[in-house]
């Protein structure tokens, strides 16, 4: 069957025959705020037990709604991770597939397909503020668009942001300095803009008596790490620790595409030294902890609103980040550092204080706010609502085995807690049982005991490959191992 051409009749079917919405299912229809963090890894939340991070707000908002403990980004044919993410979760379509419809999003925009679209038919107003990298003009797909941000923060000079800091030698970068640039381009941080632009929103869905769906887009925690100093004097370098699995150097990390060429790896000097990683952490949590003061803004509003009752949020990231973990320090590889990412849904009859480890795709998020406003979920969207998780009418994930991939030199398989990491160009595989082992530190590909476990992996991970279109072949790479 040609996949392409079947989802584009089918949409445009389902397209065609969609109704406008009548005035009392628009006033039946919640509201949607979805907040969305950059380079946010699934471990920087103080309230699932990491107390050398303070994260109130998101805490206050995990404490009234649900928490999927284990949401996955499927991965990247890009090395910027966040904009095969982002893709997909605009899209609705699986990695290889938002790849091959990327440099002609605007036309998925010209039909309709696209996220905001879809509400927007059931009758939504729709806002949108912040990163978004994604080849399509969002002030099309949106009602209202403001501040729209490039992937990145504003330039900073190379020469003082990258490769530091340098052991015995005075620490050029300051996270606090407004004359650096970066998310301090324009006067006011980024972070301030985009919960700024929230609120606005928030009081102008209001005024305006519509259903609303409110993509808040942060650039936040992604480097440069910059926040006002308040928040960096809370973290004390004595009070950082390194990461259980660091490590100076990873071993195959040239051939999996993580060398000091790669942006995201040239952060930090090579090798790694603990006082860069503390120092990069101490960094990471301070912008974290500013991102939550924001979020923290924008949660009150809505309360003071009156539209709190009749509103789901939530709150996720495009990834995760290593920053030193596996001497690593960016999001392109397939530890769960920088595959999972936060996860949190609160709204009108959402369980309380509840987490769920059932293994999830972030870019869930876009399918489940479709069944919310009544609209059937179309052809293309191949991610799957977690309303029937969360409602206890499905105990299984809607997904056996989770697919990871990063451009055509990893590939990865999780499977009831286990994992196989595969690096093509080094020939290199790599297991572990996640359960037991959740730092990912005792590689066991090596251990005759677990050999059946390891080949049944791969045959899973091939199936995987076949049944998401993956152009990449791994049997010749990996043929007589």
């Amino acid at each position: 069957m040609n996949y392409s051409l079947a989802i584009g009749l089918a949409t445009i079917a389902s397209c065609l025959l969609a109704a406008s919405p009548t005035a009392a299912q628009e006033n039946s229809r919640p509201n949607v705020l979805f907040l969305f963090a950059d380079d946010f890894s699934y471990e920087a939340l103080g309230y699932l037990g990491h107390t050398d991070i303070e994260t109130p707000n998101l805490d206050r908002l995990a404490s009234r709604g649900t928490t999927f403990t284990h949401a996955y980004n499927m991965g990247s044919f890009s090395g910027a991770v966040c904009v095969a993410s982002r893709a997909m979760l605009i899209s609705g379509r699986s990695v290889w597939r938002s790849n091959a419809i990327y440099n002609t999003m605007d036309q998925e925009r010209e039909a309709g397909r696209l996220w905001p679209q879809l509400l927007k038919r059931a009758g939504y107003d729709t806002y949108m503020t912040g990163k978004w990298h994604i080849q399509a003009k969002p002030e099309l797909a949106f009602d209202f668009t403001r501040h729209v941000r490039p992937g990145m923060p504003g330039p900073v000079d190379l020469a003082i942001a990258y490769n530091r800091p340098l052991p015995n030698q005075p620490d050029p970068w300051s996270p606090t300095d407004k004359s650096l640039g970066g998310f301090w381009e324009g006067g006011s941080h980024w972070s301030e803009v985009g919960a700024n632009d929230a609120i606005d929103y928030l009081q102008l869905a209001k005024q305006r008596g519509n259903p609303f769906f409110l993509y808040v887009a942060f650039n936040a925690p992604h480097d440069p790490r910059q926040s006002p100093r308040e928040f960096l004097e809370k973290y004390p370098l004595d009070r950082i620790q390194v990461p259980a699995n660091y490590r100076p150097e990873y071993p195959y990390k040239d051939a999996m595409g993580c060398g000091p060429d790669l942006r995201d790896e040239k952060l930090a000097p090579f090798p790694r030294t603990e006082h860069a990683v503390k120092t990069h952490r101490r960094e990471y949590y301070a912008l974290i902890t500013h991102l939550d003061a924001q979020i923290g803004r924008i949660l009150d509003q809505l309360d003071q609103s009156g539209m709190a009752e009749n509103t789901w949020v939530f709150f996720s990231a495009d990834h995760g980040l290593a920053v030193g973990h596996h001497g690593l320090f960016g999001k392109q590889n397939l530890y769960d550092h920088s595959v999972r990412a936060p996860f949190i849904v609160a709204g009108p009859g959402v369980a309380a204080g509840r987490k769920l480890a059932t293994p999830i795709y972030l870019q869930d998020v876009m399918p489940t706010t479709l069944e919310l406003a009544g609209v059937k979920q179309p052809p293309h969207v191949e991610f799957r609502s977690l309303l029937p998780l969360m409602g206890g009418k499905q105990t299984q994930s809607s997904y056996p085995a989770i697919y990871g991939a990063y451009v055509d030199l990893q590939r990865s398989v999780t499977v009831d807690g286990w994992k196989l990491i595969v690096y093509p160009k080094a020939r290199v595989a790599r297991l572990y049982h996640v359960a037991a082992d959740p730092q990912e530190t005792e590689d066991l590909a090596s251990d005759p005991k677990h050999a059946a476990r390891r080949s049944q992996l791969l045959d899973r991970l091939i199936a995987l490959q076949r049944e998401f279109d993956d152009p990449l072949e791994l049997k010749e790479a990996f043929h007589g191992q």
